[in-house]
């Protein structure tokens, strides 16, 4: 076989185990995201923490986890890092050890900053090289990558009742053997990247070229605005959910710590089973029929959730999270095409701001609650998925191209 076919093959193909590499380590890095909310609870009680300041953690957090990614992804862009996950995942460890050994409310404010930053790196190279491993299924690409990491979302609750709850906040230094086996792991997706990036420069630049379209400047900073504000309404209403449904349980069911991240867990591994629906069936028949299924999809039954007894709470979560799940790949490869070539620079943006939006949304709703009740922000934020009406706006990409 000739350098050229040689080359064609690498870039037409699927590569499922770097594909399921990085799955997992996504799977390992928002594992250890998820302690952080996991956590509250315990923290609230141990350091007399109010509702707002449980919401500043988190928008620390999602703050260092959203700020950097745009500008790792516009460097890398043009100059890749093919061992920047691995170091992305340092600060992490270092974040934390430091977690489990903060006994203030600022230390633990630097301590989420360390691993929000360890977040901002891995995003958006990761998504980068998940696109590389796709083989033209793009979608399947993201799908997969965003299945190993609402996946570990849905472990960290379950994780943290089962060994933080009773060990205390000290035990969060054995997750740092997760970091270890992530940077392992990443080291090994480095090493295929770096070879991926000599054999295939060429053919990368024409399969940029090969998903461009005719859309107007204009139309095209007009639909990435619109993806924009339907990220918003998908993650303040997440928001809801993964910093405070545990507190809302226990406020108006009266259900113990325990049995509140159960519930937790159901959500966020029903977010995890609906992640891979978005992604291949909007590479069959279009993602903006996807966005508009999943975002206002979400709608009658967030609207019924407030009103709900603990039974239908349980239930209700399960459509929830799987049809809200499937819309992040899809946006992301819609934004990805919207602006060929630039694909670290669109995960970043896009990743970057769905982590902002989360943090913002955990702070305004911590203050709402405490100035209201945690009961009233649900019946709130139970209207944001009608925001996916904008949908409508969205021109059909698959029409537009060559």
């Amino acid at each position: 076989m000739n350098t050229e076919s040689s080359t064609k093959v690498i870039a037409e193909e699927t590569v499922f185990p770097i594909l399921f590499a990085l799955s997992f380590s996504h799977l390992l890095n928002d594992t250890i995201q998820s302690l952080i909310p996991a956590i509250y609870p315990i923290v609230k009680t141990s350091y007399g923490l109010s509702f707002a300041q449980i919401g500043i953690i988190t928008l620390v957090f999602q703050m260092a986890a959203s700020l950097f990614q745009p500008f790792v992804g516009l460097y890398t862009d043009k100059k890749p890092q093919p061992f920047s996950l691995a170091t992305g995942m340092g600060f992490t460890l270092t974040g934390l050890v430091t977690l489990s050994l903060s006994t203030h409310f600022y230390t633990m404010l630097v301590s989420v900053a360390l691993i929000g930053v360890g977040s901002s790196i891995f995003h958006p190279e990761a998504s980068r090289m998940a696109n590389a491993a796709s083989g033209g299924k793009r979608g399947l690409a993201q799908s997969v990558f965003q299945l190993g990491g609402n996946a570990g979302s849905s472990l960290g609750p379950l994780l943290a009742a089962w060994i933080i709850v009773p060990n205390g906040q000290f035990s969060i230094v054995w997750f740092s053997f997760i970091a270890l086996l992530a940077i392992i792991v990443l080291t090994y997706v480095g090493r295929w990247y770096k070879t991926y990036l000599v054999k295939i420069k060429q053919r990368a630049k024409a399969s940029a070229q090969a998903v461009s379209h005719h859309l107007s400047r204009t139309k095209v900073i007009t639909s990435i605005v619109i993806l924009l504000v339907l990220i918003f309404s998908k993650y303040f209403y997440m928001a809801s959910l993964t910093s405070y449904f545990t507190f809302f349980l226990m406020q108006k069911f009266h259900v113990s710590v325990q049995t509140s991240q159960i519930y937790l867990f159901v959500f966020l591994f029903s977010v995890a089973a609906g992640t891979l629906i978005g992604g291949p069936i909007g590479d069959k028949i279009g993602r903006k029929y996807v966005i508009w299924a999943s975002i206002l999809g979400t709608a009658p039954f967030a609207l019924m959730l407030p009103h709900a007894n603990l039974f239908w709470t349980g239930v209700l979560i399960v459509p929830i999270g799987m049809i809200l799940a499937s819309a992040f790949s899809a946006i992301l490869v819609y934004a990805q095409e919207l602006i060929p070539g630039k694909v670290g620079l669109v995960s970043g943006l896009f990743f970057g701001f769905a982590f902002g939006m989360g943090g913002i949304g955990s702070a305004l709703l911590g203050r709402l609650a405490d100035s209201t009740s945690i009961s009233y922000v649900y019946s709130i934020c139970a209207y944001l998925p009608l925001i996916g009406l904008l949908t409508a706006f969205l021109p059909n990409i698959e029409r537009t191209k060559k």
